[in-house]
């Protein structure tokens, strides 16, 4: 039966459907209650969560999992600003995601309506786009405007806010007001097939090229097209996407060999903190750049940053088409060069003491031992999705653990998303074991949506490191002032994390020895719950791998 569409909040829901956004990632409130009554007759999906920053993490996931906007529906006010935090990650991860906000009615702006403030104005430098939409009859416009600046270029969060009265005023011709399937889609920038050519001749006469990536091509559709571009060059390509940048453990000792690069192609990735600003000792100084970016203000700023005369070619292009018109504009495959082959040993190494390595205390686990049970988990699973959050756990867990879908923190540097991340997979991939990485200090952040994992049904495994610590804080404060100025770090001692997911109807297990650490993951995933197994671990800092350097060194 055909649905009238009488309301603002009816175009808006069936805008999103027609966008093929059928799920939403929400908490309720007032301000938003029209959109749950629309989002019924258009069929739309809600995931409804237990904090608003929960909601965004989900979306952010769902964008980097599908490669389409991830949809957030939070009410205004506080519900707004509790679901701002969580867009800084999405935007340092290039993650398309659209996140919607109740607001209060334009007709009592400026005389104290409820849970009245500038929202757009607070959302603005997290987001590529932030805007308030004005009229019943173009909400939907709003949306596709909102989708094609999520997806388009380098891609990435977009805030809309909904004021109560758009959502309620009444439409004439509703159907009218709902854009055409064309409209949320932004149209790709592709590479001048002359600049590609002029690009891959470079390449062929450097003797030591490299090619480097953003985290908009850490997906598995990025990684498809970066493997499928060294094979066509014969040149190494890496995609950078962790804050620690080239001392990224999951990197191995890349740093190592770096400085020897003569020619780095830099495609949608910015000469950042992560890349030492591509100066020496980090870069080569006489190291030669080609550099690819969807954004010319960010162009021209990593031009600034190279300076002008390292760089030999320059191009504002999306990414994905960049490395689609390098492909094809490749007569044929060439032979991997020596250099690229150093470059892909340095990252696969790890020390060999890794493979022995176990805990020296008492009643714990080292991190390496419980990588070695995990990857067990992940290599007999069908599909696997390993989530790994920040923080030194995280980064032994982001350099010893891999699956063929990985969703990790990001160069945002935050912590606390492992656990929505999670959830956001399996409703994306339902037949996936899931397995999340955290340490104890991030679980607290979101351990409510455990609640949210057992009412939609989203089984999935938190393995977390109880170190009774927020243990990168205390190795800084260990590294720069000493021990006896180690202060504001110490968490309860052995919290039994277990036992507040199994009374959220979870499943629960604490782990203190590694012999019993196989069989424990392995009740979890079949237990079909949301599972948390509780590890303790030795204190003790994130991995620094080198070829010259201690294998457990502190972190940068």
């Amino acid at each position: 039966m055909a649905v009238t569409l009488n309301r603002g909040a009816d175009v808006l829901a069936h805008a999103l459907a027609r966008a093929g956004a059928r799920q939403l990632f929400s908490l309720s409130g007032n301000q938003i209650m029209p959109v749950y009554d629309a989002a019924i007759d258009a069929g739309l999906n809600i995931a409804h969560v237990r904090h608003e920053g929960a909601a965004v993490h989900m979306a952010d996931a769902w964008g980097r999992l599908t490669g389409e906007p991830g949809i957030a529906l939070l009410t205004g006010g506080p519900g707004h600003a509790n679901g701002i935090g969580a867009l800084y990650t999405a935007l340092a991860s290039e993650s398309p995601l659209v996140m919607l906000s109740g607001h209060a009615p334009l007709n009592q702006l400026g005389r104290g309506a409820f849970q009245e403030m500038a929202q757009a104005d607070m959302a603005a430098p997290v987001t590529k786009a932030s805007f308030t939409a004005r009229s019943a009859e173009t909400v939907g416009d709003d949306i596709a405007r909102a989708m094609r600046v999520a997806r388009g270029g380098r891609p990435g969060p977009v805030h809309l806010s909904l004021p109560f009265d758009v959502l309620e005023n009444k439409v004439v011709n509703g159907d009218e007001c709902v854009p055409s399937a064309d409209a949320f889609h932004a149209p790709q920038q592709a590479l001048a097939p002359h600049l590609a050519d002029a690009a891959l001749d470079a390449l062929a006469r450097a003797q030591c090229p490299l090619i480097i990536t953003g985290p908009q091509l850490a997906s598995s559709r990025g990684q498809a097209l970066r493997e499928q571009l060294g094979k066509t060059t014969g040149v190494a390509v890496v995609c950078m996407e962790s804050p620690r940048g080239i001392a990224d453990p999951c990197l191995g000792a890349f740093g190592d060999v770096l400085a020897e690069a003569d020619l780095i192609m830099l495609i949608g990735k910015q000469p950042d903190f992560t890349l030492r600003f591509a100066q020496p000792p980090a870069v080569n100084a006489q190291c030669k750049f080609i550099v690819i970016d969807s954004d010319i203000a960010v162009l021209r700023q990593s031009m600034a940053t190279i300076q002008g005369e390292r760089v030999v070619l320059s191009s504002v292009a999306d990414a994905p088409a960049a490395i689609q018109g390098l492909i094809a504009r490749h007569d044929t495959k060439s032979k991997i060069n020596t250099y690229s082959k150093s470059v892909m040993e340095v990252i696969a190494y790890r020390p060999a003491a890794w493979k022995n390595t176990v805990a020296t205390s008492p009643g714990t686990l080292h991190a390496l031992e419980i990588g070695r049970a995990v990857q067990k988990i992940l290599d007999d699973a069908d599909d696997p999705i390993l989530v790994v959050d920040g923080g030194e756990f995280g980064q032994w867990a982001q350099a010893c653990m891999s699956a063929s879908t990985r969703i990790i923190n990001g160069p945002a540097g935050s912590i606390g998303s492992a656990i929505p991340f999670a959830l956001a997979a399996r409703v994306v991939r339902p037949n996936a074991t899931v397995v999340a990485v955290l340490g104890d200090g991030t679980f607290g952040f979101h351990i409510a949506e455990f609640d949210t994992a057992v009412r939609h049904q989203l089984p999935f495994v938190a393995v977390v490191g109880n170190d009774s610590c927020w243990n990168a804080e205390y190795q800084i404060q260990l590294r720069t002032y000493g021990k006896d100025r180690t202060v504001g770090c110490e968490l309860l001692p052995g919290v039994a994390y277990e036992k507040a997911v199994a009374a959220l109807g979870g499943y629960g297990e604490r782990v203190t020895s590694a012999a019993d650490l196989p069989s424990a993951l392995q009740r979890a995933v079949k237990s079909k719950l949301p599972a948390c197994v509780n590890v303790m671990i030795e204190r003790i800092p994130a991995p620094t791998v080198s070829r010259n350097a201690p294998a457990s060194s502190g972190a940068h």
